[in-house]
This record gives C-alpha cells, sequence and structure tokens, in this order.
C-alpha cells in the first residue's frame, strides 16, 4: 500500500456499498484525471493550466444547470446531482493542481496545510457527503485525515518529488534541522536529516491521531473502511522511523505482513 494522493479512494472496496460506488468512480475519475493533467506528460505549464480552466469551465456549466459537454462530467454532473453534493470541493482539488503546475518549494508548514486544505481534504468532504455524514464535527476531524495523509505521502516520496524539482518539506523546517536542498539530491541520510524526518513523522502522526475519532463515530462499512485508512498511514510512518527516514534507498511501502497489522488493528483499535 502506497499512501498515494488519490489513491485513498475506496473505488473498487469491497466495504464500499454497491449503490455509492458509481458516484466514488466519477468524483475518482475527476479527480484522478484533473491531478494527471497537472502531473504527467510533458506539457508546458501554460497548456496544464489551460486544460485545468477547461475543467473549471465544465464546472460552471454544473453549477449554472448547463449539461456538460465532455462524457466525464457528465457523470459528474449525474452524481452531484444525485447526491446534492456540495461544488466547493472539487473547485479547490482544481487550486491545488494549478498550484502543483507553478509552485515546488513551501516556506512554511502553514503554507503547506493550505495546499493539503484543498488538494486532500476535499476527497474527505466529498465522501462524507456521500454518506450523509457531513457534520461540523465530522468534517473537521476528516479534514486532520485527510491532510494528515497528505502529508505522509509527501514524507514518504521525497525522493520522487525531487525528481520533478519538488520540495514540500517545509523550507523553515529543513533550516532549522540544517538540511539543505542538495542533502535531498545526495540522499542525504545524516543525523540532521533523521531529526528533520522524525519530527515531520511526529507531526503528522499528531494530526492523523487528532482525527482518528472519526473512524469510530461513522458507523458500519464506512466506518471500518476509514479505520483501515488511518491505520495504513500510521503503519507507512513506522515503516519511515524503521529506516530512520532514509527514503531515497527504498520507498517505504506496505507488504501482506503490513496489511494483516493494518487490518487486526483497524479492526481492534
Amino acid at each position: 500500500m502506497a499512501v498515494d494522493h488519490y489513491e485513498n479512494f475506496p473505488v473498487a472496496s469491497l466495504l464500499l456499498p454497491a449503490h455509492l460506488r458509481p458516484a466514488v468512480g466519477a468524483i475518482y475519475a475527476f479527480a484522478r484525471s484533473a491531478d494527471d493533467i497537472a502531473d504527467e506528460g510533458d506539457a508546458e505549464p501554460a497548456q496544464r493550466l489551460a486544460a485545468l480552466q477547461a475543467y473549471e469551465a465544465q464546472l460552471d456549466l454544473i453549477a449554472a444547470g448547463s449539461r456538460c459537454t465532455k462524457p466525464i462530467f457528465q457523470r459528474l454532473q449525474q452524481t452531484v446531482a444525485d447526491h446534492a453534493l456540495p461544488l466547493q470541493p472539487f473547485r479547490d482539488l482544481l487550486s491545488a493542481f494549478r498550484q502543483d503546475v507553478v509552485t515546488t518549494r513551501y516556506a512554511r508548514y502553514e503554507d503547506l496545510l493550505d495546499y493539503c486544505r484543498r488538494s486532500a481534504n476535499p476527497v474527505g468532504t466529498l465522501m462524507l457527503h456521500l454518506y450523509g455524514a457531513a457534520t461540523e464535527e465530522n468534517l473537521r476531524d476528516s479534514d486532520a485525515i485527510c491532510s494528515a495523509l497528505q502529508l505522509i505521502n509527501f514524507w514518504q516520496d521525497v525522493a520522487i518529488d525531487w525528481e520533478k524539482e519538488r520540495i514540500y518539506l517545509p523550507l523553515e523546517d529543513l533550516a532549522r534541522f540544517g538540511v539543505s536542498p542538495q542533502d535531498i539530491a545526495d540522499g542525504c541520510s545524516a543525523p540532521r536529516w533523521q531529526q528533520l524526518m522524525q519530527f515531520e513523522i511526529m507531526r503528522a502522526r499528531d494530526l492523523m491521531l487528532s482525527g482518528a475519532p472519526l473512524a469510530r463515530r461513522l458507523p458500519g462499512r464506512i466506518g471500518l473502511e476509514l479505520r483501515m485508512v488511518v491505520q495504513g498511514g500510521l503503519r507507512i510512518l513506522e515503516r519511515i522511523e524503521r529506516v530512520q527516514g532514509d527514503v531515497f534507498r527504498q520507498r517505504p511501502r506496505l507488504g501482506k505482513r503490513d496489511w494483516l497489522i493494518v487490518g487486526w488493528r483497524g479492526l481492534t483499535r
């Protein structure tokens, strides 16, 4: 298991009620395809931004009650109508994707959290709306879980992001621990790097645990699904700790034994 941008959608999960699978699939298709516009291929930034603006225009059609012109948005339009979904989470996702095109560094942790608010939190918001559980308390805890998952993905993918000329570790944290961008390029495993990564691991874990009560409040399948997601994220952090933050030699992933541990914890914790 990798904690990935949009791979926490339970698209094919046996725990997902059958009547919600088409809706989740439509939301996932929107998020995945828009994310690919921002990240994949060799298009120029201006082309990527124009393509994302075309997505925004389709959302405008949905908001106006006009028929969308592209199949992926026709599915989404029907999903929004069937489940009375808000459009703002979709717009927030597009905002984050546009930021991916033009922003490669984050000065402060607060800046990174603002990105997470738009790149990750909308996923949880939409799922809660699908389940009819979008209370203020649930949305707050969902935001914490989703942001934590996004941070874990960043810590997991430091080396991969560097290849894309991106650094998601806050620059203020690098300076605090005496780590430079060149250290990332060199695959640093010095004590200063280990201390930085332990700091970031603790930060992500604390954020995850602050939202974890949501997984016990939600009943049935959605609660179990969420407990698995939470435990999966926490297990990735344990794997990063085990290699003392050396995510350069081997990207931490969950194997069969980890899955068993995640499953047991999801059922018992």
